[in-house]
């Protein structure tokens, strides 16, 4: 069992900056590939990026390519998703993801992970 708790959100202008941070409980961090996505009022949960357990593979959605990183600090039990250059279309709420466990690679579909955190709101004002 894991447990995943998100933090960092918050309101902010378009161009700011916010680093998410997800830490973990529970068993085998580093045995989870991870992931970040959000969730728009009225909008499907969408994908923005993924890592793989040892944080060498990353892959991003196209949307966010060059404004969002992800990583990972296995010794700490964290993931992060640093966001830079906000758009106002960023506004949703973040959600991470690990799994599946002793996944070797990255994920992209919601469907494959097994452990969400509550989520945490990111707003970006023009």
């Amino acid at each position: 069992q894991v447990q995943l708790v998100e933090s960092g959100g918050g309101l902010v202008q378009a161009g700011a900056s916010l680093r998410l941070s997800c830490a973990a409980s529970g068993r085998s961090f580093s045995s989870y590939p991870m992931a970040w996505f959000r969730q728009a009022p009225g909008k499907e949960r969408d994908f923005v990026a993924a890592i793989s357990w040892s944080g060498a593979n990353i892959y991003q959605a196209d949307s966010v390519k060059g404004r969002f990183t992800i990583s990972r600090d296995n010794a700490k039990n964290t993931a992060y998703l640093q966001m830079n250059s906000l758009k106002p279309e960023d506004t949703a709420v973040y959600y991470c993801a690990a799994g599946p466990w002793g996944g070797t690679g990255y994920y992209i579909r919601t469907s494959e992970y097994t452990y969400w955190g509550q989520g945490t709101q990111v707003t970006v004002s023009s």
